[in-house]
């Protein structure tokens, strides 16, 4: 189905839209003032024209960890069956909290219940929000240690988002134990509640500056070195950096804004769409900026991008008809611009697969944390 047939799909569907300004479906605490529905994205195809070009891999596999480019999967998503080992050594895991009482960076907002943005009339790409108000939150931090962790060591690690990530842990589970990555921390930070504009989550995730970076540098990572009894390493090698949806996204913001800290990026369903707020002028167009400007127009950062979407990903009809709410236009353009500026990624596009497909990620996230972490000593930390 071509993107033109979305005004028919309106018109069949009614007005039964979803959030019109958000990636995801409205949370408990923020119910959606129309009808908790949204039209079926329509099934792309990943040889549509004007996509990038990909290979089909056989149904039931997934790329080689050590090959770049485009890849295609079949429909059919199954766990690994190494995934399911009895015998292979668990991690632990340990939690704390963060107030934002405490946070010197996010205070804390949120967007009044049944409300969201109006159009700018002057740009139909600019939203406005008028209902955000301070807000307090609680946010979890969830912190995993491979068995294989020496105490004492300096060890490499991954920060996700929207957490806790359990297929991330149990996929390092796996992963570590056959050698194939390094024994690395994972620590899975909570956001900071509600989504896209006007939101703590859409603030932290979707804003293209710095912040969210310096944030986690200066106040989750010397808490998970104390509570946890770790040590992180400083080199930008080692420290790798995933997410979903704008997890995904903020993922990349962590280490394009600062490549100094992090040169891994681990994607799906990549909110590469227009969804910042507040405006700034610096990037209108948000995330969707990326591949309209940011990456076309800059020199290549050393940077590994892992990046996945489904082929009925998000298409969202929100109120701004900006063009820029296509999950799966803006991955395909977020893989062509990357090709076209040398980086070492791996696009993959999955067949039968929703936003931030869970058997999806179960498939394959074992063979992507082996590809971003490439050329890094696997059976020992670094300094």
């Amino acid at each position: 189905m071509k993107i033109d047939s979305l005004s028919i799909l309106l018109l069949l569907g009614g007005i039964a839209v979803l959030d019109p300004v958000s990636g995801q479906s409205p949370s408990p605490s923020q119910p959606s003032a129309q009808h908790a529905e949204r039209p079926t994205p329509p099934t792309r195809e990943p040889n549509t024209p004007g996509y990038v070009t990909a290979r089909e891999l056989p149904d039931g596999s997934t790329p080689a960890p050590d090959a770049d480019g485009n890849f295609i999967l079949g429909p059919t998503h199954n766990v690994p069956p190494e995934s399911s080992a009895q015998d292979t050594p668990k991690g632990t895991l340990m939690e704390f909290t963060m107030s934002s009482s405490d946070s010197k960076t996010y205070p804390g907002i949120a967007r009044d219940a049944n409300t969201f943005g109006t159009v700018d009339p002057s740009d139909p790409a600019k939203l406005v929000v008028t209902t955000s108000h301070p807000a307090p939150y609680l946010r979890r931090v969830t912190v995993y240690v491979p068995r294989q962790y020496v105490p004492g060591s300096v060890a490499p690690f991954i920060v996700g988002a929207d957490g806790p990530d359990p297929l991330l842990f149990s996929a390092l589970d796996t992963v570590i134990a056959q050698h194939k990555v390094p024994v690395m921390i994972a620590i899975s930070i909570g956001n900071g509640s509600g989504d896209a504009q006007g939101s703590e989550r859409g603030l932290e995730y979707d804003t293209m500056s710095g912040v969210y970076a310096e944030f986690v540098e200066k106040e989750v990572l010397p808490l998970v070195e104390a509570r946890a009894h770790v040590k992180l390493t400083k080199d930008p090698d080692g420290r790798a950096t995933m997410g979903g949806s704008s997890g995904g996204s903020c993922a990349l913001i962590m280490a394009w804004y600062h490549p100094e800290l992090y040169h891994r990026v681990l994607t799906y369903s990549g909110t590469f769409v227009n969804q910042q707020w507040p405006y700034n002028l610096q990037t209108p167009h948000g995330a969707w900026e990326f591949h309209e400007h940011l990456i076309p127009d800059s020199a290549a950062r050393r940077l590994r991008i892992w990046m996945e979407v489904g082929d009925r990903d998000l298409l969202n009809p929100n109120l701004m008809r900006d063009n820029m709410h296509d999950w799966v236009l803006a991955n395909e353009q977020m893989a062509k611009v990357l090709a076209a500026k040398g980086y070492h990624y791996q696009f993959v596009f999955a067949r039968n697969a929703g936003h931030v497909d869970r058997a999806v990620k179960q498939q394959t996230l074992p063979e992507a944390l082996q590809y971003i972490w490439q050329n890094y000593p696997s059976s020992a930390s670094k300094n």
